[in-house]
Formats: structure tokens, C-alpha cells, sequence
């Protein structure tokens, strides 16, 4: 029987992967719950999400990354393939807090791209083993358990081991994102100085987002170098 494993129970998943869930379940309340609350308070200066946008890009010699409006909520993102700055449908038009603090965070990772920043040209350059390792790790090293097969089964922690380093490299690259945002609020007087507090209330609650995924990526990763070993020494 593989450590980890006790009359029928996966102690490993209740004492390392469960905790780990429970951060995440709860970042993502919170950052909804700010996202909330300072979408509903808007900005004085009155202007959009799409205009504060396009101010900072023209500002930082980017006027060839477009804004453009996708669909969803909160699935805001900029394609480095295209040079799009994509808003979503409750930031793009809003003139809230929240969504200022948005569509900067955005135009943060397109300033990201145009400097060459180490850790996103890092982050972008492993994607594609990433992808791969996301998909196939788990099964690979479930075979390999199940036909005791320990080649497999490392092979299945080092693909998940990819997808760990992934999301280890992609926390400075939101939060450089968001300091940026946040220094250009700051300086071109985007919001007023309480605006830009809840503005910062609302890209920090999101940070924890990838705090809490990396975590749990790091108990799962965890877990199954402890059922890999105890498995060889049974």
C-alpha cells in the first residue's frame, strides 16, 4: 500500500491537497467579493476602462495595441500574438474603480511585452510543454502506479513539476503587472488618491488568486512524490 494511504484513505489529499483548495475556494471568493464592492463606486474623473486604456498604452508608445471588448466576466487578458488588449464586458464601458484597476493591470503585461520582461518572455517560452504537462502529467503517473512502473511515474511528477515552475514564474509577472498599474495610476492621476487604494484593494486580492493556484499545485506535486515513494518501498 502507498504511503499516503490508510485503510482506504488518502491522508495525502486531506492533510496537503484539501488545505490548498480551501485557499483557492477562498481567494476566489475574495477577489470577487472587492471585485464587487469597487465596481459598484465610480470614478470621479468619469472616464472609462477602454479610454484609461488607451491613455496608458498611447503613453507608453503603444499605440499600435488596440483595446478591444470579449465577452465573460472578468476574463480580461492581453494577447501578446496580436497586441490585443482585451476588456471584458463589465470593465470595458465601466467607469468604476475597479475596472480602471482592470484595464491598467492589462496594459501593465502589454508594457511587460514591448520591454521584453524576463519573466514573461520566460513564462511564454514554456507554455507549450506546459500545456502538455497539465494534460498528461496526472494520468502518466497514475499508470505508472497502477502497473508499478517507476519511469512513468516520474515522468508524470516531472511534467507536473513544469506546470509548478509555470506558475512560480507567473507570479512576478502579475505582480510587476499590477505595480505598474498602479504606479500609472499614481502618476498620470488616473484616480484620486482614495480611488487608487481600492484600485490596489482590488489587483492585490487578485494576486492571490496565483498565490493560491501555485499552492495548490505545489500540495498536489507534493502528494505524489510522497505516494511515488512510499509505492517503492512497498
Amino acid at each position: 500500500m502507498p504511503m499516503g494511504y490508510y485503510y482506504g484513505y488518502d491522508y495525502t489529499w486531506y492533510l496537503l491537497v484539501l488545505p490548498a483548495f480551501l485557499l483557492a475556494l477562498w481567494a476566489q471568493f475574495r477577489v470577487k467579493a472587492t471585485y464587487s464592492k469597487y465596481s459598484k463606486i465610480r470614478s470621479v474623473r468619469g472616464r472609462t476602462a477602454a479610454e484609461v486604456a488607451r491613455q496608458i498604452l498611447n503613453n507608453h508608445g503603444l499605440s499600435y495595441v488596440q483595446v478591444d471588448q470579449i465577452g465573460g466576466e472578468l476574463t480580461d487578458n492581453y494577447d501578446p500574438r496580436t497586441n490585443i488588449v482585451h476588456l471584458s464586458q463589465g470593465v470595458y464601458n465601466s467607469t468604476s474603480i475597479a475596472a480602471i484597476g482592470v484595464a491598467a493591470h492589462e496594459c501593465g503585461h502589454a508594457v511587460q511585452h514591448a520591454e521584453e520582461y524576463g519573466p514573461l518572455k520566460l513564462r511564454s517560452a514554456i507554455i507549450p510543454i506546459t500545456n502538455i504537462g497539465s494534460s498528461l502529467s496526472i494520468p502518466i503517473f497514475f499508470i505508472g502506479l497502477l502497473f508499478n512502473y517507476t519511469l512513468l511515474m516520474n515522468i508524470g511528477i516531472l511534467l507536473f513539476g513544469l506546470v509548478a515552475l509555470f506558475q512560480l514564474i507567473t507570479l512576478p509577472v502579475e505582480f510587476n503587472a499590477s505595480h505598474r498599474a498602479l504606479a500609472t495610476i499614481e502618476e498620470r492621476a488616473l484616480l484620486t488618491e482614495d480611488e487608487a487604494r481600492g484600485a490596489k484593494r482590488v489587483l492585490s486580492a487578485a494576486a492571490l488568486t496565483y498565490v493560491a493556484a501555485l499552492a495548490s499545485t505545489l500540495a498536489q506535486l507534493l502528494r505524489l512524490i510522497i505516494i511515488s515513494r512510499g509505492n517503492r518501498r512497498n
